[in-house]
């Protein structure tokens, strides 16, 4: 056990760093980390800050030599600087499982041989393979990068053989998926703890637009039989990976009732924000009890929760209007600590309660759309 009042390394200063920072500092622990940019989110929260690029190992030993128990908030770590880091001190989750999730490829492989369910796919390293595998999808498929994708980013949509000959050089090596009929999105949390413990957090209900998650909801409003299955799902892969930490997978709903795997992500997950006030234990909290090897907390729901992401693209008008958004009742802001508001990035986003996940999630959005300068000129003049 990794006791409250030592040092908590975290490999990355995004917002997942700057959260889960908050959460350990409130429980008594000091937080170091590492991040390439030297105004990087988790700065204003963090004892001590190494402002170094992922893939320098000299610099990820040096964290860890300071720290009790090093984790991540990002999977682009490269695999030299995770082994440096281990090398000092307990590294959780460990490199094993970030080798396999850092290539798409190798994702879907551990998957298929462990029985998880996925849709339809094909691995292509050749422009030859990629068309191939399109065609056998009938010309409705999508190929994701192999590696560094995220929020959308390193994914082509094909449509026709035109599309297909022009993909491979927008991605490169790229997983091939057939477009499915997608009933809905949503994701399950899982924790684990290094002495055996696991948990699962209540299924997530997503929203995304442009590939970027726009709102998420929990618990997911779904039918009792695919909440339990996700959730299955989720202590399947946790215990099959001997995962310490945390875990969140995106997971595709079918109009036919068939749950698919669509993605591991070894770290705290944007669709699990709301877990900050709709669960007995956030996911940050949860994050710090298991890489610490503490008892994990109790997740269930104090009362529904849907949150509301604001991407850079509504600072361009203007400061966003705070005082509308948060005279709604039972909405929260939380920002980011990002000074540069660029389009597509997430600064943060607004929290609302209410007494359904759909009401929730109606406050949320509703609350968003009144931070838009413009919008709220217009009811200023009104």
């Amino acid at each position: 056990m990794i006791a409250p009042g030592r040092i908590i390394g975290i490999l990355g200063g995004g917002q997942l760093g700057r959260m889960t920072a908050i959460a350990a500092r409130s429980m008594g622990y000091g937080v170091h980390a590492l991040d390439p940019d030297p105004a990087c989110p988790a700065r204003g929260v963090a004892d001590r800050v190494v402002t170094a690029p992922f893939d320098d190992e000299l610099a990820a030993a040096w964290l860890a030599h300071g720290c009790d128990v090093v984790t991540l908030e990002i999977e682009k770590i490269a695999l030299p600087a995770l082994h440096a880091a281990a090398a000092r001190a307990p590294l959780r989750p460990g490199p094993a499982i970030l080798e396999i999730v850092q290539d798409r490829g190798r994702q879907r492989a551990w998957l298929a041989r462990h029985g998880l369910p996925q849709g339809p796919w094909a691995l292509a390293t050749h422009p030859s393979e990629l068309e191939a595998a399109a065609a056998a999808f009938g010309f409705d498929a999508y190929a994701k990068a192999c590696f560094g994708g995220y929020d959308g980013r390193g994914q082509v949509r094909i449509l026709g053989p035109d599309s297909a000959a022009a993909a491979f050089a927008l991605v490169g090596p790229a997983v091939v998926e057939r477009a499915l009929p997608l009933e809905a999105e949503l994701s399950v949390m899982v924790a684990r703890r290094p002495s055996g413990e696991v948990v699962v957090f209540p299924p997530a209900l997503n929203h995304h637009e442009d590939r970027i998650l726009a709102w998420s909801a929990i618990p997911a409003p779904l039918p009792p039989a695919v909440l339990a299955r996700a959730e299955e799902i989720g202590r399947t892969v946790a215990v099959a990976l001997a995962l310490e930490g945390v875990l969140a997978i995106e997971l595709f709903l079918l109009a036919n009732g068939d749950l698919l795997v669509n993605e591991l992500a070894p770290r705290p997950h944007n669709s699990f924000h709301a877990t900050e006030r709709a669960c007995v234990t956030s996911q940050f909290e949860q994050h710090v009890r298991a890489i610490c090897d503490l008892p994990l907390g109790s997740t269930a729901i104090r009362e529904p929760t849907a949150i509301a992401n604001l991407l850079g693209d509504l600072w361009s008008g203007g400061e966003p209007n705070f005082a509308a958004a948060l005279a709604i009742p039972g909405v929260r802001l939380h920002l980011y600590g990002k000074a540069d508001a660029r389009p597509g990035r997430k600064m943060g986003h607004l929290s609302a309660v209410a007494a359904t996940p759909a009401e929730a999630a109606e406050r949320a959005l509703y609350a968003a759309a009144l931070l838009s300068p413009a919008r709220s000129s217009a009811r200023d003049t009104s």
